[in-house]
C-alpha cells in the first residue's frame, strides 16, 4: 500500500490507511458490565501495514476484520452512530445480549484498550493531541491522572510534580516556585500544581516524558497545553463514537491534608459537565479512600482499585504508618471478595504482577478477582524493549521495538477485562488478532 496517498495517516512510522469496505463493519466489543464499546464504522475498515523497523515495512497487516456489529443489528444504531454526547453513549445492554449478539466466544472475550494518558506512545503524555489521537486510533477509552490547582482546577498530569512533562523549567517567571516537598513518604523536588492556579499553569507546553526512548513524540514538544479535565470531556463528549473515560484520583491523602480535596472537586467537575451517572464513566484510584468519598458524594459511574507489586496505599500508611498492608498482600480471596462487597467493580494491577521476565504469566489472581465478581485490569503495555519482559526484548536498545505482540498476547489471554497501552493501535490490532 503506497505511502502518503491522500486517505492516508502516517504515524510515528505507521502507515494507517483509511477505505471504504465491502462487507460488514468492525464489530464492537463489550466486556462484563463496562458500558464502554468499540465503535463501527460503517463501510470502512482500518488497515494497519506493519511498523517501520529500521526503515523496513514487514509485509504482514492488522485489519479491523468486518464482524456484524450488533449495534448496528439491534436499534442501537442511531445512538452509536447518530452522535456523542450524552445520548450517544451505549449502554452495555445494548450490545450484551445473548438474543442480539452475532459475535463468537473470542471476540464477546476482547478486553478493553484503555489509551494510557492517551495516545502517550506518539504524542507528549496529557496533551490534548495525545487524547485527540487516542480516539482517531480507536482506543475504547481513555486515562487521565487528576491532580489540582492551588484554585481548585483539577488538571490531567500523572503526578503534581510538573517538570519532567512540561516546560516549567524554562520560565523565569516561575522559577520561585521551585521547591522541596515530601509526598508520600518521598522527598520531590520540582514545581508543584498545588503552588499555581490555573491561568498560570494553563500557560505551561506539554512535553515528552521520555525522549530517549520516544523521539518521535519528543519531536512534539511545545506543541500544546496543560489540560483541564473540563478540556478532555469536552473532547469526549465532541467524538464521532462512544469513548469512555478512566479517571484516576492521584495523590488524594496529600490533597486532602492542604486544603484541596479531590473528591470534592471531581464531584463537582462531573456534575458540571453531566458526566455524574454517565455510563462512559470508571473512577480509579490506588486509595480506597477516596473512592468510598465519591460514592458518597453520588458520582456514579465504575470504581477500580489500582494495586501494584511494591509498597502499600497512601490512605492506609497515612492510618496505620508500617503496619499499613502492602498492595501484594490485598490479592486474596478474603481481601478481593471485601472490594466487592465495598462496592468496587474492578482492580487494576501492575503488569509485573501478572508476567515474569522470563515472559511467562501468572492467572491465578485473576481468577481469584473474577471469582469475587471483579473485573481485571493491566498496565502497562508498551511496545519499546525498555519496558517489555527480558525474554521479549529485542535488539536495537531500549527504545527499539521489541516482541510486543507475544506480550501483548500473553497478558490478553490470561482473560482480564481491559489493558492500558501507550500505543492504543497496536493494542488492538494484537486484540482483534486473537
Amino acid at each position: 500500500m503506497p505511502r502518503g496517498s491522500s486517505s492516508d495517516r502516517v504515524v510515528d512510522g505507521d502507515v494507517v490507511t483509511r477505505s471504504g469496505a465491502a462487507g460488514s463493519p468492525p464489530g464492537h466489543v463489550a466486556r462484563r458490565g463496562l458500558a464502554l464499546v468499540h465503535p463501527c464504522r460503517r463501510g470502512e475498515r482500518l488497515t494497519r501495514v506493519g511498523r517501520a523497523r529500521a526503515g523496513d515495512l514487514p509485509d504482514e497487516s492488522h485489519i479491523r476484520d468486518g464482524r456484524t456489529c450488533t449495534v448496528c443489528t439491534d436499534g442501537g444504531a442511531r445512538r452509536a452512530h447518530g452522535g456523542v454526547g450524552r445520548a450517544g453513549a451505549v449502554s452495555v445492554a445494548d450490545v450484551t445480549s445473548p438474543a442480539s449478539s452475532t459475535t463468537d466466544s473470542s471476540r464477546a472475550a476482547a478486553p478493553l484498550v484503555i489509551a494510557h494518558r492517551g495516545a502517550s506512545g506518539y504524542r507528549p503524555e496529557h496533551g490534548e493531541a495525545a487524547y485527540r489521537l487516542a480516539v482517531e486510533l480507536g482506543a475504547d477509552a481513555i486515562e487521565p491522572d487528576l491532580v489540582a490547582t492551588r484554585d481548585g482546577v483539577l488538571v490531567l498530569r500523572h503526578e503534581n510534580e510538573v517538570s519532567g512533562t512540561t516546560d516549567v523549567a524554562d520560565r523565569p517567571e516561575f522559577a520561585d516556585r521551585r521547591t522541596t516537598k515530601e509526598i508520600e513518604d518521598r522527598v520531590v523536588e520540582g514545581w508543584f500544581t498545588e503552588d499555581f492556579t490555573w491561568p498560570e499553569l494553563s500557560t505551561l507546553r506539554v512535553r515528552e516524558r521520555l525522549p530517549q526512548l520516544r523521539p518521535g513524540s519528543a519531536a512534539h514538544d511545545g506543541e500544546g497545553r496543560v489540560q483541564r479535565l473540563s478540556d478532555l470531556l469536552a473532547i469526549l463528549d465532541g467524538a464521532d463514537r462512544p469513548v469512555g473515560l478512566v479517571a484516576e484520583v492521584k495523590h488524594a491523602t496529600w490533597f486532602a491534608s492542604i486544603g484541596l480535596p479531590l473528591d470534592e472537586l471531581l464531584a463537582a467537575e462531573l456534575a458540571a459537565a453531566g458526566w455524574t451517572d454517565d455510563p462512559r464513566l470508571t473512577v480509579e484510584s490506588f486509595e480506597q479512600t477516596v473512592l468510598g468519598q465519591l460514592r458518597e458524594r453520588g458520582v456514579g459511574g465504575r470504581q477500580v482499585y489500582l494495586l501494584e507489586k511494591a509498597g502499600a496505599a497512601a490512605d492506609l500508611v497515612a492510618r496505620d504508618g508500617s503496619a499499613a498492608t502492602p498492595y501484594v498482600d490485598q490479592l486474596d480471596e478474603a481481601s478481593l471478595a471485601g472490594f466487592a462487597a465495598a462496592g468496587l467493580h474492578g482492580v487494576s494491577l501492575d503488569k509485573s504482577t501478572l508476567v515474569a521476565p522470563d515472559g511467562t504469566t501468572e492467572s491465578r489472581v485473576v481468577d481469584r478477582s473474577h471469582a469475587a465478581g471483579l473485573e481485571v485490569f493491566t498496565w502497562t503495555l508498551r511496545i519499546e524493549n525498555h519496558f517489555l519482559a527480558k525474554a521479549n526484548r529485542q535488539a536495537g536498545g531500549k527504545a527499539a521495538t521489541g516482541d510486543y505482540e507475544s506480550e501483548f498476547q500473553a497478558l490478553m489471554e490470561l482473560g482480564v477485562d481491559g489493558v492500558f497501552a501507550d500505543q492504543p493501535d497496536l493494542a488492538i490490532a494484537v486484540r482483534d488478532g486473537l
